[in-house]
């Protein structure tokens, strides 16, 4: 049987984060004190690191390019779809004028 770890919210982890970077404490002592692993701090200051303005999204919450992407993604499927139908519709009206 399987756990799921504790989450944590965003403002949590760049408190945690910001206590390594800007207070100069050391990864260890912020995950001993704040009750979490060293691994799990050490990844969090590795995705704030990686991309500040987009880390701890969440579950669900796309980066914008990531959403545009599935937009477009979206979009391109409901046109295939749309061309399918009208070249099916087309077969059947040439058909019946025969």
């Amino acid at each position: 049987m399987t756990t799921k770890g504790k989450r944590y919210d965003k403002d949590f982890k760049l408190g945690a984060v910001k206590m390594v970077l800007e207070k100069g404490r050391s990864i260890n002592s912020v995950a001993v004190d704040l009750g979490v692993s060293y691994d799990t701090l050490h990844r969090w200051i590795r995705e704030f690191k990686t991309d500040p303005q987009n880390s701890f999204r969440g579950s669900g919450h796309l980066r914008l390019d990531e959403e545009e992407i599935r937009r477009l993604k979206k979009e391109n499927q409901d046109l295939r779809e749309e061309n399918a139908i009208l070249k099916k519709a087309t077969a059947i009206f040439a058909n019946h004028r025969k």
